[in-house]
């Protein structure tokens, strides 16, 4: 899932805490190693991209041994393969949390649903950025693995994001080749798209006004006017 910050931590503006508390010498309590690692990287790979990110840095973070690493997973893709279901995991409480998905018409679930998004957009970039949109930009070509896995959270993401629009398309009506899937995914686009943006300018400000456009957009499909 896309899931810039998934609230795994159920707050709008949720971060991804310190995988180890940051002391790499300090090794993790028993049996909990594993989802430490995923949760460094989480972090690291967010902050730094996949390719740059060893699996020193990710042990160091999450203040497990490298040892430990290795009885957990055979190698950097494997985790990476992991990490990904991991993100997805932690995704769906955000279709399950927030005040919005108690409304009753699905309209106005969508739009809330966009508006937590847009709340989510603040901070530092590797704060509110995909882990799993970050990770295929770089790896879907030279692992099929991490790319499938990318794949199926950020499909669970649209998957679970359709059954309002539908149930919003059933309500309102829609062009005739407008799907609950296919708005989905458009959805994911644009956060993608403006997790991307704010990259480049190392500013949450622009992918704001992108989202903003989102829900304008939204609105319009299904006539309920332009304003944001």
């Amino acid at each position: 899932m896309t899931t810039n910050q998934p609230p795994s931590i159920p707050a709008a503006a949720a971060r991804v805490p310190s995988a180890g508390g940051g002391d790499p010498g300090k090794r993790a309590p028993r049996g909990s190693a594993r989802a430490k690692l995923i949760a460094a990287a989480h972090q690291t790979v967010r902050k730094q991209g996949y390719s740059a990110t060893t699996v020193d840095q990710i042990c160091a973070a999450a203040g497990v041994t490298k040892g430990a690493f290795f009885h957990h997973f055979a190698s950097k893709e494997e985790l990476a393969v992991a990490a990904a279901e991991g993100w997805t995991e932690r995704a769906r409480p955000m279709f399950e949390m927030p005040p919005h998905v108690k409304l009753d018409d699905p309209l106005d679930r969508l739009l809330g649903h966009i508006d937590f998004r847009l709340s989510m957009l603040d901070g530092p970039t590797e704060d509110y950025t995909c882990f799993v949109g970050t990770m295929v930009q770089e790896a879907y070509a030279t692992s099929d693995r991490i790319r499938a896995a990318c794949e199926a959270s950020i499909n669970a993401y649209c998957e679970a994001l359709a059954p309002d629009i539908q149930a919003t398309i059933d309500l309102y009506g829609a062009p005739r080749d407008v799907t609950a899937i296919g708005l989905a995914q458009h959805v994911q686009s644009v956060l993608q798209g403006a997790f991307v943006l704010a990259k480049t300018t190392n500013d949450p400000a622009i992918a704001r006004g992108t989202v903003t456009h989102l829900k304008r957009y939204v609105r319009m499909l299904f006539g309920r006017g332009g304003a944001a």
